[in-house]
């Protein structure tokens, strides 16, 4: 199953000429999903060719402009293209007395409804979840309310050896139950043990989403051995303080919690305007968690089996 993550923009509040304010797609099965929607993400989306009508989910961190200011453009170009399906909006409630009133000033009457999914001050659960994944949110610590998102993709069933299911000439209905754990007993009646007719499935990946949040030791534990962990890394640590007045993280601190945490990689991103050269902020998280590396804007990148 493919999963991917691709960076449409990894800067902060303000954008500059080489960073775009806050937004990503994520890839899962094909199956394509927004986080964040800041100015300008709509042009990123064309730029990756991914076709506006294959996103049918949003999902909107926290109401600060660098979030979600790009969303009433993007609507209002699927509405240009003829959508005529519903898109689910996963936001905190305030987002939608927003979108109102832009679409009534406007005289805009879209051609598809959107279904709204709010996060009740200090959810933390389930948002979305069908056969293949599962969508989480938990609560992060910013000036306003804010959450971060969970991707996971469920355990799949373990694959039968072709050889085991020829020797003993096993039935259709007999592997759904191996498949599901049961073992097999032959006509002459020999047991055969169920790790000895399957290949065990790959462990289920995941990713994690932290938008804009002060540094928070104890989601370490929350989001333990998370395969890919997207961090917001602001500024560098000689800027902590400032960090800390605006409810931010540095690099370092996202290090740390990398390394706690057990991630198996760190992304780091939304990027301080003030900084043209982000070799510091890789330098600096380098040297607590190996496995870090700078989000880059336009790139896709795997979440890898560990």
């Amino acid at each position: 199953m493919s999963f991917e993550v691709t960076i449409l923009g990894c800067g902060s509040a303000t954008p500059t000429s080489r960073r775009n304010p806050s937004a990503q797609i994520i890839n899962m099965s094909e199956r394509f999903f927004l986080i964040d929607c800041g100015e300008g993400a709509q042009m990123q989306i064309r730029r990756v060719g991914i076709k506006f009508q294959r996103i049918n989910h949003i999902f909107i961190s926290h109401l600060h402009g660098d979030h979600y200011l790009g969303l009433l453009g993007l609507l209002s170009t699927m509405h240009l293209f003829g959508r005529n399906n519903p898109i689910h909006i996963y936001c905190h409630k305030p987002l939608k007395e927003i979108i109102d009133i832009q679409l009534k000033a406007s005289e805009t009457y879209l051609n598809f409804e959107i279904i709204y999914h709010f996060h009740e001050k200090g959810f933390e659960g389930v948002l979305f979840e069908d056969q293949k994944i599962k969508i989480e949110c938990f609560q992060l610590n910013h000036r306003i309310p804010c959450v971060g998102f969970l991707f996971s993709e469920k355990q799949k069933l373990p694959n039968l050896k072709k050889e085991m299911v020829d020797d003993y000439k096993i039935s259709s209905s007999e592997i759904g139950k191996i498949k599901n754990g049961a073992d097999f007993i032959t006509e002459s009646g020999e047991l055969i043990p169920n790790n000895q007719l399957v290949i065990p499935a790959p462990f289920p990946r995941s990713y994690a989403y932290c938008s804009d949040t002060v540094y928070m030791p104890n989601l370490a534990e929350k989001l333990k051995k998370v395969n890919l962990v997207y961090h917001e890394a602001t500024f560098t640590k000689e800027m902590s303080e400032r960090a800390k007045d605006t409810f931010h993280t540095t690099a370092e601190q996202a290090a740390e919690l990398a390394k706690s945490g057990e991630f198996g990689e760190l992304m780091l991103g939304h990027f301080s305007a003030r900084y043209k050269d982000l070799n510091g902020h890789l330098e600096e998280a380098k040297a607590i968690f190996e496995n870090s590396f700078n989000a880059e804007e336009l790139k896709t990148f795997k979440v890898k089996y560990f």
